[in-house]
């Protein structure tokens, strides 16, 4: 055994090593939501991030077929990752069919309600005697897709970014970023900056530590790059000088995933995993969860059950539906009412007018029979 060396200090800075020797006897555990219409390469960025297949392509040829649920789904897919012997366990939470029907009302509310669930149930489990094993699915980033147009963010768009704001991390970049030129990616990107800014919304920013420049430098970088304008893909193509790099092929040349010239993917990367992971799980643990921690206790008793909404968006538009269909009908009955009562009215005026005309009648019969006994009556007296 060797004795320590007493020159060293008493040992407080070699805390930092006992740390990455116990991060990495547990490895890590991410998890990450991808919000956004189909067709954005949600499911391709996720692949090209983590250079593996974790979700295969979907089908979209159904896509039109399931307009009748109108519901937002959540996908929940896990995978372990191994680099350098550090083990990552990855949890990715999709939501197929946001965005995805004429009337997105409340759409957003599935996804919504699975995050505050989440913090639910982790907060549950820690007023549990046995807190060993926690099932851990509260979300540490989530990257919000943007549709290119080249405008600005949709009323949609504003209204899910607000809700997410509060809850999660939240990440907004610019899918298919090769569709739009550089200028108009430029302009498009400013556009989504001055509308977050005026409508409050809240997103993930990098944290800058003063006594760190170069870190400070590339948060800063990272900083002025949202909303990051990525592409996907998981192909490998060949560049007009011989380089093979993952990308897409046109007949002007290829769009480069790494190239930073043609998008941030290495930005976004270098964001969720290579520098700011730990900050965006220790954001979620001590603001995002905390706050909704503290929101239930001010409002629940200790070991109540949080009370469940029981307002589907489905059922709540069939609900309303029903109820106009109803309104309908009493007001159709209420018009055939009054007619039918309109119809009686003048038929009581017609009878009451016959009635009088018949009593008018009566009467010159009486008088004229009056007249007839008092004729009668005098040639009786002549005789």
């Amino acid at each position: 055994m060797i004795a320590p060396n007493v020159s060293d200090g008493i040992g407080i800075a070699n805390l930092p090593n006992q740390r990455h020797k116990i991060v990495a006897k547990h490895g890590a555990h991410f998890t990450i939501m991808v919000v956004g219409e189909s067709g954005l390469g949600k499911t391709t960025l996720v692949n090209t991030l983590f250079s593996t297949e974790l979700s295969p392509p979907k089908n979209y040829t159904r896509r039109h077929h399931k307009q009748l649920d109108k519901l937002t789904e959540v996908e929940i897919i896990k995978a372990e990752l191994e680099e350098k012997q550090f083990k990552t366990k990855l949890t990715v939470i999709d939501t197929p069919g946001f965005g995805d029907y004429v009337n997105n009302r409340d759409s957003w509310a599935p996804i919504v309600d699975f995050i505050d669930d989440q913090h639910e149930a982790y907060m549950r489990q820690e007023q549990q005697p046995q807190r060993k094993d926690k099932i851990d699915l509260r979300v540490h980033a989530c990257l919000y897709f943007i549709r290119p147009t080249g405008h600005t963010l949709k009323p949609l768009d504003i209204e899910i970014m607000k809700r997410l704001g509060t809850r999660v991390n939240l990440i907004p970049v610019v899918a298919k970023a090769d569709t739009l030129t550089q200028n108009d990616l430029y302009q498009f990107k400013q556009r989504i900056r001055e509308t977050i800014q005026a409508q409050g919304i809240r997103i993930y920013q990098p944290p800058i530590e003063p006594d760190d420049e170069a870190g400070a430098e590339h948060a800063r970088i990272l900083s002025e790059a949202i909303p990051f304008s990525i592409i996907g893909s998981t192909e490998d193509v060949t560049t007009p000088d011989g380089r093979v790099v993952k990308g897409r092929e046109y007949l002007w040349g290829v769009a480069e995933v790494e190239n930073e010239n043609h998008c941030d993917f290495r930005k976004l990367r270098s964001l969720l995993i290579r520098t700011h992971m730990l900050d965006l799980i220790s954001t979620t643990e001590e603001l995002h969860y905390e706050n909704y921690r503290q929101a239930q206790m001010e409002t629940r008793k200790f070991g109540e059950q949080k009370p469940r909404k029981f307002e589907n968006p489905k059922f709540k538009e069939e609900e309303e539906q029903l109820r106009k269909r109803f309104t309908e009908q009493v007001k159709a009955e209420e018009s055939r009412f009054r007619q039918w009562e309109q119809h009686l009215i003048q038929e009581r005026d017609r009878l009451n007018k016959d009635l009088e005309l018949a009593h008018s009648a009566i009467k010159a019969l009486e008088a004229e029979l009056d007249n007839l006994q008092v004729g009668y009556g005098r040639g009786t007296n002549r005789r």
